[in-house]
């Protein structure tokens, strides 16, 4: 039996469903009790393993404040689809390091600073520590 890889779709919406629960600093044992689920099933969902259907996605998004049209916001267009004055699709790095508990935290902490010149200096900081095979 071979084991297929997440739909690009369903990995999107999975990494916007991790986002805003951490966001909102909400367990997925919490998630999972909201919605009379158990924790792996969250996780399931948030690696796009498995996808969510319609009815789940609201409550989803009820659970989570949002409306389930946020879970789409930034996807990619398929190969035979046109993005008619719509903004290019969020790389997937970055959303993926928005996913992550340390990436929220470092853009929460950094968007809290409010000088510019520091900020600016600190990605300068960060530019200049990279690996070397990174460069």
């Amino acid at each position: 039996m071979t084991k297929r890889a997440p739909n690009p779709i369903d990995k999107h919406v999975g990494s916007r469903i991790r986002m805003q629960r951490l966001l909102l600093h909400m367990s997925q044992q919490a998630l999972a009790g909201e919605l009379g689920l158990t924790f792996q099933q969250v996780q399931k969902y948030e690696k796009g393993a498995n996808r969510v259907g319609a009815s789940r996605l609201q409550q989803i998004a009820s659970a989570l404040k949002v409306t389930p049209a946020f879970f789409f916001e930034g996807i990619p267009a398929g190969p035979d689809e046109k993005r008619h004055g719509a903004r290019e699709p969020m790389p997937e790095f970055i959303s993926d390091f928005l996913a992550s508990a340390d990436g929220l935290a470092l853009v929460k902490a950094f968007m809290r600073i409010a000088d510019a010149k520091l900020r600016r200096s600190l990605v300068t900081f960060v530019e200049e520590i990279r690996p070397e095979a990174t460069r």
